[in-house]
């Protein structure tokens, strides 16, 4: 089952945690579907409220097919504006990081539009640690990368489970991944 991050979202990604499924178990546990939702794989969080187990990351808002553990939710108006859920989209490159540091689980998790500018979203994303190996979603690596700034992320476990399923989807084809800082 997922657990708290991309996630950005891998993925936001952003990303993605499996631990303790099986195969199968995985693989029915994502669904795939089209709707507008709030994409955080590349998000960089930060403190919400007051609150050390829930972090606000500022994700962008798509429409189109994604995946996650939950169906899609679509918009919802609220009190606190238009709501969406973050969800996955591939990747095509990431970082990996085996350090204690935070990070951030988004997928599935609430997200209000941005009024002033409908393309971003601020999400409430739950944080998480030593979950096993973690990915920054990222085109370049650096010996930064993994040591700075608070991502919304997946374990890389949960992300090649994610994938797994992507490619039995006719929807949603994933990418070939390229892993930056994988050892040569």
């Amino acid at each position: 089952m997922w657990k708290t991050i991309l996630a950005v979202s891998f993925l936001s990604l952003g990303a993605l945690t499996l631990a303790g499924c099986s195969d199968d178990e995985s693989k029915s546990s994502f669904v795939v579907c089209e709707s507008t939702y709030a994409l955080c794989t590349t998000a960089k969080c930060e403190p919400a409220d007051g609150s050390t187990d829930t972090v606000s990351c500022a994700c962008d808002v798509k429409t189109g097919y994604s995946a996650g553990e939950k169906p899609c939710t679509g918009e919802a108006k609220t009190d606190k504006g238009t709501e969406i859920s973050s969800r996955y989209y591939p990747i095509k490159s990431y970082a990996a990081c085996d350090n204690d540091r935070p990070w951030a689980w988004c997928l599935d998790k609430p997200c209000v539009v941005d009024k002033d500018d409908p393309t971003k979203a601020s999400c409430a994303c739950t944080v998480t640690k030593n979950e096993g190996p973690y990915l920054v979603v990222t085109d370049t690596y650096t010996d930064s990368t993994c040591t700075t700034d608070l991502w919304s992320s997946a374990t890389v476990k949960g992300a090649n489970q994610l994938t797994d399923f992507l490619k039995t989807t006719s929807e949603l084809k994933p990418y070939d991944i390229k892993v930056l800082n994988a050892p040569k």
